[in-house]
């Protein structure tokens, strides 16, 4: 092919085969939670990290090792005293197990494969770590033809593409076998269908500006895949790479980079969500995010002056629509784009009162959150500070490495510097100080990255490309660990767009990028959550309407996208001026539309709020792919269209440009429609009606939907009146689901169970059905009581009878009695739903006959 000839010409061809040689086994010791083998290159230590997941790292002479990014030291050292490790040594293997995971190391060829306890087979090392030596060889020149032609082995080419990027020469990495039938997510972001099998993926965290429905590089890869056969493969290595899910060789799977730590983790489990526990159980669990930060977000490209974004706020309340957060972008530290990134401080002609609006804002159950970028321009306020407490990545002179890019002549903070996180710290905490809540950072890839240029991390200097995939992951953990120091009693909301596997430890939240403004842009985005929630970064989110694009957005589009919203872990409309996303712009039909939505988000803010602890407890995903339903059904795996928000609700969102329908092919057993009640029979496709006011979601037969009445921010979110939604259906005998609840405020609520939780259990027998709710733990300002108002849908007929904790209560005749009692019932016969009115103290119980 012609691009293989261009590489010929512009450098060399570097020889694709991999330096050959023989690593011999010598011996083993096992000290606590580590096996280390002594081998004829080096060592190779196996470090259980739990009974289900082992870092195995390969540690040749010669080769410079990193710090684990992925692993979650705190968590891990916690647990090293219960591995129970045994090791049976024969003469052509050692065999370490653990209670759930066992690795057989064979001697001679070294290579280690992976069963259960039972020898069920897992996954196995084709190579292990592999090195290779470029070898040399020079294109056959034979004739120039022309000015513009050069004849190179035979073939013709253009001479204006001799400019093609040459090859990256990788010079490390692992192998690995793949099983025929096996399905293979992975890689992070990118836009290549649910099964990256077949794929070969740059790992080198790059912005895609405006992608639309194909991306092999953006901003948050991940060197890490997940299996059908329900294991995980961590590649530790934070340097600039590659994966190729069989794509060179079909069922070889390889990770190749330019250096870096050569390490690998290896997680097992009996289904996807404890595969996902057990990865998160060692990258670390996501913090709980303040609860505010689940609510609408006003964000924009971005707010010129204090009077705008004053006028917006209160164009929220006018227009009664809830709002509990402010983005400001590039304006609030300078009036252009281009000149004053790092600055770090407010432009004072613009905002003349910051102090007193981010109050003011505070007052109305509004917080404020603060765009930085790791770059500081010469021509910015804090350049010669910046230089003068040697906060930059220096060139090998030693020098602040400057280079141009969009915004300016710049450097790059040096995040992996302890000394220059002070000086970059000292900014953050004066906007602290100041009230500000939240945290965003931006371009954080970074999106230009030298990559010579050098870091001063782990007592050496290392290159921008051997830690450029961890950059954002480096500059998280800076504002993640100094805000827990200086706010103990606050739970930092970081908003970053680019890391690595086990950011999510950090509180970081990430978004897909700047994402076109079109149907193409939309259409996506389910697929790049869920490929980035099976890995543990479950607050993935898009910007709401689309961030890139000539001119308005388009209507039917920007309704579309803004129901997405509701059902995604974040809700925040972003984009750039001209499209105006805050829905308060827009007409009157919109807002009419999208209004209902957004109250329908904090409506819906027990369940959510709910799915929010759960993730913090198990590592359990927010978005949750088809494939859960069903872990025997691999078609399944390939489902990017639709997913399950909770256990409860299956989405669809409508991403194709006029349509009033979508095709969903339903799980095993029932199904109703959220807005009307329709009941579906499961295992089949059916066809669900989706006019412009109805994004298509279902909720399962049996479900429980706790709810509240919406709230103008979530300063006022209260749980005192809860409204239970429950799907009643005669083939569901029995049904259960839990509502975690705690202040939203205390970053310590789960470590220290200082949360509630409701559980809610429903039995059914012919047309007897009753429920039994129980509330059990506590924390401060807990309701002592609460007014309940069970909501049960799909009720066939009038009841005869209704007892609640034994006491037989009133059916009344029509919707104003049952408004006018504190404890009553009323069956609806046209939308076939009953209605009960009790009390919640501690245990209830519903019996309906």
């Amino acid at each position: 092919m012609i691009s293989t000839v261009i590489y010929l010409i512009t450098l060399i061809l570097i020889s694709i085969s991999w330096q050959g040689f023989t690593r011999d086994y010598i011996a083993y010791q096992l000290s606590g939670s580590t096996l280390e083998v002594t081998t004829s290159d080096g060592k190779v230590e196996i470090n259980a990290l739990n009974q289900s997941a082992f870092e195995v790292h390969y540690q040749p002479f010669g080769f410079k090792q990193l710090p684990s990014f992925a692993i979650d030291n705190a968590s891990t050292l916690n647990k090293k005293d219960n591995r129970n490790l045994t090791v049976v040594d024969s003469a052509k293997a050692l065999t370490l197990s653990s209670k759930t995971l066992v690795a057989i190391i064979n001697k001679s060829p070294f290579s280690i494969r992976y069963t259960k306890p039972n020898g069920e087979y897992i996954a196995a090392e084709e190579l292990g770590l592999f090195t290779q030596k470029p070898q040399a060889v020079m294109p056959k020149v034979t004739v120039k033809t022309d000015e513009n032609t050069l004849a190179v082995d035979n073939e013709v080419i253009e001479v204006a593409d001799l400019n093609a990027a040459p090859p990256i020469e990788f010079t490390l990495g692992f192998r690995f076998k793949l099983q025929p039938q096996e399905k293979i997510l992975g890689g992070g972001q990118r836009v290549l269908g649910m099964d990256r099998r077949g794929h070969k993926m740059p790992l080198y965290n790059r912005a895609h500006y405006g992608y639309e429905a194909h991306s092999n590089q953006m901003y948050y890869g991940l060197s890490a895949i997940m299996s059908s056969n329900k294991y995980i493969i961590v590649f530790d290595n934070s340097a600039n790479g590659e994966l190729d899910i069989g794509h060179d060789e079909a069922d070889i799977l390889q990770f190749s980079a330019i250096g870096g730590r050569t390490s690998y983790l290896i997680i097992a489990g009996d289904s996807y969500p404890k595969l996902i526990e057990n990865l998160v159980d060692v990258t670390g669990k996501q913090p709980l995010p303040p609860r505010w930060s689940l609510g609408n977000i006003a964000s924009r490209f971005g707010y010129h002056s204090e009077q705008e974004a004053r006028a917006v706020v209160q164009k929220y309340h006018d227009e009664d629509f809830p709002l509990d957060a402010i983005v400001f972008d590039l304006y609030w530290f300078g009036p252009d784009i281009k000149g004053h990134m790092g600055n770090l401080n407010w432009d004072k002609k613009a905002f003349p009162t910051p102090v007193d609006m981010i109050k003011d804002f505070k007052a109305k159950g509004v917080n404020t959150i603060m765009i930085t970028e790791p770059f500081i321009l010469t021509s910015s306020s804090q350049w010669q500070s910046a230089v003068e407490n040697s906060a930059l990545m220096k060139n090998a002179q030693g020098q602040p490495e400057k280079f141009d890019f969009y915004f300016g002549n710049t450097g790059l903070v040096d995040v992996f510097d302890e000394n220059s996180q002070d000086w970059f710290w000292q900014y953050y905490q004066n906007l602290a100080e100041q009230g500000v809540a939240g945290w965003w950072g931006d371009l954080g890839e970074p999106e230009v990255h030298p990559a010579n240029g050098l870091h001063n991390f782990a007592g050496g200097k290392i290159t921008g490309d051997e830690v450029h995939n961890a950059y954002g992951h480096k500059w998280a953990e800076m504002v993640f660990k100094r805000l827990q120091k200086f706010q103990p009693e606050t739970r930092p909301f970081i908003l970053m767009r680019s890391g690595f596997i086990g950011s999510q430890r950090y509180g970081m939240v990430p978004w897909t990028g700047d994402v076109s403004r079109s149907w193409g842009g939309f259409k996506p985005q389910v697929e790049l959550a869920l490929q980035m929630s099976v890995l543990g970064l479950s607050y993935i989110h898009s910007d709401l309407g689309g961030f890139a694009g000539d001119g308005p957005i388009d209507k039917e589009l920007y309704i579309r996208w803004l129901q997405y919203g509701v059902f995604q872990p974040v809700y925040r409309p972003h984009a750039q001026e001209n499209a105006k996303p805050e829905p308060i712009f827009h007409d009157t039909e919109t807002k009419d539309i999208l209004r209902e939505y957004v109250k329908l988000r904090y409506q819906l803010m027990p369940y959510i709020y709910s799915l929010s602890i759960e993730n913090g407890l198990t590592g359990m995903p927010i978005m949750r792919p088809m494939f859960f339903e069903d872990e025997t059904k691999l078609s399944l795996i390939d489902e990017k269209d639709n997913y399950f928000y909770g256990n409860a609700l299956l989405v669809t969102p409508v991403t194709e440009q006029g349509a009033r329908s979508v095709e969903v092919n339903l799980p095993t057993g029932v199904w109703f429609n959220f807005w009307n009640d329709k009941r579906y029979s499961g295992n089949q496709k059916v066809t669900i009606a989706a006019p412009l006011d109805q994004t298509p979601v279902l909720v399962r037969g049996g479900a429980f939907i706790p709810m509240v009445e919406a709230v103008q921010s979530t300063k006022d979110y209260n749980t005192k009146n809860l409204i239970l939604h429950y799907y009643a259906d005669a083939s569901v005998k029995s049904s259960s689901a839990m509502m975690y609840n705690d202040d939203g405020k205390d970053p310590n609520s789960l470590a220290n169970g200082d949360y509630e939780t409701l559980t809610f259990n429903a039995e059914q027998q012919g047309n007897n059905l009753s429920f039994n709710l129980q509330q059990a733990g506590d924390f401060s300002g807990m309701p002592a009581s609460r007014k309940l108002s069970v909501m049960i849908h799909n009720f066939e007929s009038t009841p005869v009878k209704i007892k609640v904790n034994n006491k037989a209560i009133k059916l009344v005749a029509n919707q104003q009695q049952f408004t006018d009692h504190a404890i009553a019932a009323w069956y609806d016969s046209h939308t076939k739903q009953l209605q009960i009115k009790a009390e919640w103290n501690k245990t209830v119980n519903i019996t309906i006959n």
